[in-house]
């Protein structure tokens, strides 16, 4: 019986430790940990960037040089022992945002969506691609989820030429959050087209809402 007991102790414990191995704040994610670790930085020197809280680049950089000064692992990953030397407490649900490590991929991927489509394109050009991708999620015509419209055959040229896997930056992460937020500069609009380059006679018939830079978005 008391090994049994021990066994089943043991066992908790085991879990108990990987649920707090498990809570990890890397690129993508976003949220008030996230904040505290850029002042942490910022006020030692290390990150120069903005407090948003958002883990871009500039974070992801900061962070591993924080890490290699510190004889940590150079992976750029907040995880239990990066948090520790910072002196920040990590939970299961740090660095998210609404359904934690779920809301966090949608973010990252929408930001590397955003780069692969828009890179070159104005911030509110930007914001309008990622509007239109969470329009479609709205929309009965297409999948209902983020990655479901994303990775639907034929949907991005991002996707069709692999630019999606090129990654993001600053900016493309901070765009995919104010469309995730509610910004929409396209007032709907669920496809968009460069007339320059587009060769689809069915796009061209869309009726037009508004112009973004080389974009033209439509219903």
């Amino acid at each position: 019986m008391l090994a049994l007991v021990l066994l089943v102790s043991c066992v908790a414990l085991f879990l108990i430790s990987t649920t707090a191995d498990a809570a990890v704040i890397k690129q993508g994610s976003s949220g008030e940990t996230v904040r505290k670790i850029q002042t942490k930085l910022k006020n030692w020197g290390y990150y120069t960037g903005s407090v948003d809280g958002i883990f871009g680049s500039k974070t992801l950089a900061a962070v591993k040089y924080f890490q290699r000064k510190n004889g940590l692992v150079v992976d750029g990953i907040v995880g239990t022992k990066t948090a520790a030397a910072m002196g920040i407490s990590l939970s299961s649900s740090s660095g998210g945002t609404g359904s934690g490590t779920t809301s966090n991929s949608n973010l990252y991927l929408l930001a590397c969506c955003i780069y692969g489509e828009a890179r070159g394109e104005s911030y509110t050009g930007k914001v309008a691609i990622a509007a239109v991708v969470l329009n479609r999620v709205k929309s009965s015509s297409f999948p209902n989820t983020i990655s479901g419209v994303i990775y639907q055959p034929g949907a991005f040229t991002a996707v069709s030429d692999g630019q999606i896997n090129l990654g993001t930056n600053d900016e493309c992460i901070r765009a995919a959050q104010d469309a995730l937020n509610g910004w929409d500069p396209t007032y709907g609009c669920i496809y968009y087209y460069n007339p320059q380059t587009a060769t689809n006679q069915w796009i061209r018939s869309r009726p037009i809402v508004v112009t973004i830079g080389k974009h033209v978005f439509c219903t």
